[in-house]
């Protein structure tokens, strides 16, 4: 938040995350209702790194599984002990109201350290390995999941059934999450009062995150538009295209061709995060883009700061599970890195957490 207590202001309302503003995909199917993470243990997640430690190198690997904690909480902790945070690698941030199981590094140096985390109330280290290099950022393919939805309507299956095989077929939609806005969902408002160069709290990497929360509420933006025009599964000029089987992107030159495959779930278009390396694009998505930033009274070049990325509007679902278990039903599935499970459970059970609901950030 700023350091000044000003009244939000119409524009700060704007920039809010709100459910009630995204459309669903599949708002015409009734969905199963229930509680969600009522306990620590109805969410778990599951790190899928891009690697596994191949047992020698300089840096030491933990797997380790924690409950009720953030994994900044696991960084904090060694910074405690004496590691620098520059020297601690990890792939995404994990939920803190759950049980989550992923990987740390630190270099070797920093082995009793690492180790120590066994020490921490709520954190189990289930395994340690060395490898060659630091893990990075965004080192996963992705996160499985299994979640509990506890007293959802009498008939949730052939209701949840019925949402998935949508979803299947169209797609979810690859919303950013109320987490990624901050618990106060004022993330994105400070980015802009950053812009208009405003004194905002917070050091560097503060900073950092609430352009990313711009950046994200413009994505959400665009892929709202796209819904509400009709345009979800298709593809217009001026896009950019990902291939889901591979994750090859393309520009595309011929938008009614592309578009039969968009509809086979083959590809979806690509949605900007602004940045020094992503230009706004042309023709039809251009024209849109240019709305969304004038809305916002922003630019293209307010974002040089950030790098940039493009990514897909949707994810394509392939292997979700739903279990009747007590008082209510298990779904697991998989996600690919940066893609949040509050998306599929709100197609679930129409039940829509809020930035402050018991959750954080899910994979990077």
């Amino acid at each position: 938040m700023t350091l000044d207590s000003a009244q939000p202001s119409d524009s700060d309302q704007k920039l809010k995350f709100d459910w009630r503003d995204l459309p669903a995909v599949t708002a015409h199917l009734p969905g199963t209702g229930g509680r969600i993470r009522s306990e620590i243990e109805d969410f778990v997640v599951t790190e899928l790194p891009s690697y596994l430690p191949s047992g020698a190198g300089d840096h030491v690997y933990a797997y380790v599984e924690k409950r009720g904690l953030a994994t900044m909480d696991l960084v904090r902790h060694l910074q405690r002990q004496g590691v620098p945070e520059r020297d601690v690698g990890f792939a995404g941030q994990k939920d803190k109201y759950a049980v989550a199981r992923q990987w740390l590094s630190v270099h070797q140096q920093y082995s009793s350290q690492l180790e120590s985390l066994a020490d921490v109330e709520g954190v189990e280290v289930l395994e340690l390995s060395h490898h060659r290099n630091k893990l990075g950022l965004g080192h996963l393919r992705g996160n499985s999941f299994e979640l509990r939805v506890r007293e959802p309507v009498s008939d949730w299956q052939p209701r949840a059934e019925a949402i998935v095989a949508h979803l299947q077929t169209v797609g979810l939609p690859n919303y950013f999450g109320p987490q990624r806005f901050g618990h106060f969902n004022t993330n994105a408002s400070d980015a802009v009062r950053l812009i208009r160069g405003e004194r905002v709290q917070g050091g560097r990497q503060m900073h950092k995150f609430y352009r990313s929360a711009l950046q994200s509420h413009i994505f959400n933006t665009l892929l709202k538009l796209r819904m509400e025009g009709g345009n979800y599964g298709g593809i217009i000029s001026g896009d950019m295209a990902q291939k889901h089987e591979t994750g090859g992107t393309f520009i595309v030159d011929d938008p009614a061709a592309e578009s039969v495959r968009a509809q086979a779930m083959e590809i979806s278009a690509v949605l900007p995060m602004f940045g020094k390396k992503v230009k706004p694009s042309v023709g039809l998505a251009g024209e849109m883009e240019a709305g969304v930033l004038a809305e916002l009274q922003l630019e293209w070049q307010d974002f040089r700061a950030a790098h940039g990325a493009r990514r897909t509007s949707r994810v394509k679902l392939e292997d979700v599970s739903l279990t009747p278990a007590e008082e209510g039903y298990l779904v697991s599935f998989t996600l690919p890195k940066g893609s949040y499970a509050t998306c599929l459970m709100r197609e679930l059970t129409k039940v829509e957490e809020t930035p402050n609901s018991p959750s954080e950030s899910v994979g990077v």
